[in-house]
C-alpha cells in the first residue's frame, strides 16, 4: 500500500516537470502527506491541456450516502471492474504529484520507516483515480468534494525488502496515454500499471518521527544519523530557499552513502 507521501518541490519546479501553464498555483509544502490531506494532481481538461488541481487524498464514490473513509490506494488487479473504480479508471485518471513516500518494514512487532524517491530527486506523478462527491438534498454537507486514490502495484526489487506493494509511478513517456480521456481501452491502460525501474530509484531508512501525522518537517525525510541536533536549524524553517537547503543537503548525503557501498 501507499500511506504516506511527500511534496515539497517548488512550484516553479513542478509547473516545469508536468507541463503546466496555470498562473497560479497555490499549496502548502508537506514532508508527511497522509490520507484525508489535500495534494495536488494533474489532470487533462476538456481542450486537453493540463492543469493542477487539489484534491483530498481517500477516493470517495459518487454514489456514497456521505463522504467519510475514503479509499486511499486502489490495486492494480482488478481496478477495472471493482465497482468504487472501474467508472474513473475509464474516464478520471490522474497523476498524484509527489517528489517521495515513505513505507515500513515490519521485523516482528518493530516498524522501520524508509523514505523512497527517484534518483534525480525531482518530483513524478503517482497512477491516479479522482472523482466528484455530489451532495444530496438530505445531506448534512452542502458542497461538492473533490477526490483521488493511489493505484498499487508488486513490488520492484528494490522495494521487495521492504513491503510487499508499491505505489504506481507513471513514466513521463506514458503520463500523456494515462491522462486522455478520450482513451478507454482497458489492456492498454492495464499495461501501464508495473512496478517503476528500480534502478531510477533509492531508499533510504528515516527516524520515527514520520510515524506521527503530527510531524511535518524536513527532519521527515532524513537519512537516520544526518542530522546533528547542532544543525537541525537547517531543517527547521519551512521557506523555499531552506526547502532547496534541506534538498541538496539530504542529495549530498544520500550520494555520500551511494558511493560509499559502490565497491
Amino acid at each position: 500500500m501507499c500511506g504516506r507521501c511527500t511534496l515539497h518541490s517548488i512550484v516553479k519546479e513542478i509547473k516545469e516537470r508536468f507541463k503546466v501553464e496555470q498562473a497560479e498555483i497555490l499549496f502548502q509544502p508537506s514532508y508527511n502527506i497522509y490520507p484525508s490531506h489535500p495534494v495536488l494532481a494533474v489532470v487533462k481538461d476538456e481542450a486537453g491541456e493540463r492543469q493542477l488541481k487539489e484534491f483530498l487524498w481517500g477516493l470517495v464514490p459518487p454514489w456514497a450516502p456521505e463522504p467519510v473513509e475514503g479509499m486511499p490506494n486502489a490495486r492494480a488487479e482488478g481496478v477495472d471492474v471493482k465497482s468504487s473504480f472501474r467508472g474513473a479508471f475509464r474516464k478520471r485518471r490522474c497523476l498524484v504529484v509527489a517528489d517521495g513516500f515513505y513505507e515500513w518494514r515490519r521485523e516482528g512487532k518493530t516498524k522501520t520507516p524508509f523514505y523512497i524517491r527517484l534518483k534525480t530527486g525531482k518530483p513524478f506523478g503517482f497512477a491516479g483515480l479522482y472523482e466528484t462527491w455530489r451532495p444530496r438534498p438530505e445531506s448534512p454537507l452542502q458542497r461538492e468534494v473533490q477526490t483521488y486514490t493511489i493505484i498499487t502495484t508488486e513490488p520492484n526489487e528494490l522495494m521487495k525488502p521492504i513491503h510487499n506493494r508499491m505505489p504506481v509511478i507513471m513514466p513521463e513517456k506514458a503520463e500523456d496515454l494515462w491522462l486522455d480521456p478520450k482513451i478507454d481501452n482497458i489492456p492498454t491502460l492495464r499495461s501501464l500499471l508495473r512496478p517503476y525501474p528500480e534502478g531510477e530509484m533509492e531508499v533510504y531508512e528515516v527516524s520515527t518521527l514520520v510515524n506521527s501525522p503530527k510531524n511535518n518537517t524536513p527532519e521527515c525525510i532524513a537519512p537516520v544519523g544526518s542530522v546533528p541536533k547542532a544543525q537541525n536549524e537547517i531543517f527547521s524553517l519551512d521557506t523555499p530557499a531552506s526547502r532547496r537547503a534541506s534538498r541538496e543537503r539530504l542529495n549530498k548525503i544520500v550520494r555520500e552513502g551511494r558511493e560509499k557501498e559502490t565497491p
